[in-house]
């Protein structure tokens, strides 16, 4: 009967040297008692050489004051305890060196703490068990940052960066929508590049392209974090200002003209000056609807057109 008990416990020790995750064992001061392969080869540390230490002095860059509450918990309750990579990328600093995901600078590891009671029923040791997910987490990561990408081509304009036109008219709605609840204002700027056929014509569309680009960037330089500025096709463009009456949407408007006028667009040997016309409407100008306030906003807009372009047209409410 003795042989067979030393037999499991040979073999039990023979599991824990083998398995591939980390296992360290450690009384209730915190001393290392146990030390299997996985650590001795990710740390570089010999069993002989970390027998008795404190765990805090062998890893200085844990949290102590985070994981001795953590580990009092799982003594106290006497049940297991976790950490994920999501939460805390990993409890000990190990270099990756995992072949597929070896540019990581570290292990990404999940972590489970388990309660080992003594004969006496007390517990007092307590097991540490390290696993390496860095594969997990950074296809994981890799998902994400695709579908980031995914959602911003999604509502983007490819040529010039902004919010395509479904974007900001979704914004819209939600602005109406919280100005119907809260009382908030809005306005709508709307505008368009003036004679822009010509500008095509004579120096080609790639020029006309570029005009479009640098209007996107100049919109850009001029507008909020909270502003929402789109194409909204071709040569027009629109701009979301949320929490601004019609007063503020013109001076912004105005102050948009002014630096567009005084632009150069350089393409090939040609330099290319241009003017915009802008049409702007708030919420409170008797446009009842996202819908209904695009449409006066446009109307202002033509309104600048038909008085002889480069300028600003305020709606007015009938």
């Amino acid at each position: 009967m003795q042989n067979v008990q030393l037999d499991e416990l040979h073999w039990l020790l023979a599991i824990v040297q083998s398995i591939d995750v980390g296992v360290v064992v450690f009384d209730r001061e915190y001393r290392v008692e146990v030390w299997n392969t996985f650590m001795e080869n990710r740390s570089g540390l010999m069993p002989s050489e970390v027998h008795q230490r404190s765990f805090f002095d062998v890893f200085p860059e844990v949290n102590e004051e985070w994981f001795r509450h953590k580990v009092e918990s799982v003594a106290t309750l006497g049940t297991p305890g976790f950490t994920i990579w999501e939460q805390r990328p990993y409890l000990v600093h190990f270099k990756s060196y995992q072949p597929i995901t070896g540019q990581e600078e570290f292990m990404y590891q999940n972590t489970t703490l388990l309660p080992l009671r003594s004969v006496n029923s007390k517990v007092g040791h307590i097991c540490l068990i390290i696993y390496d997910v860095t594969s997990v987490a950074v296809n994981r990561r890799q998902l994400q940052s695709v579908n980031e990408q995914l959602q911003h081509l999604s509502s983007t304009d490819r040529l010039t960066q902004l919010y395509n036109r479904g974007h900001w008219e979704e914004s819209l709605q939600h602005e109406y929508a919280r100005h119907r609840r809260y009382g908030t204002n809005a306005s709508l700027v709307m505008f368009d590049i003036d004679h822009f056929k010509r500008i095509n014509d004579t120096y080609g569309h790639q020029a006309g392209d570029r005009v479009i680009q640098h209007v996107a960037d100049m919109v850009r330089e001029h507008i909020r974090d909270t502003d929402i500025a789109g194409r909204y096709g071709g040569e027009e463009f629109a701009v979301l200002l949320p929490d601004t009456n019609s007063s503020g949407a013109a001076h912004f408007a105005e102050r948009l003209r002014v630096a567009i006028e005084a632009l150069t667009v350089r393409h090939d040997a040609h330099e290319i000056r241009f003017t915009i016309s802008l049409g702007v409407a708030d919420l409170s100008g008797g446009c009842d609807g996202y819908k209904a306030l695009i449409e006066c906003a446009d109307a202002a807009l033509y309104s600048s057109k038909r008085n002889g372009r480069n300028q600003m047209t305020l709606h007015e409410p009938s």
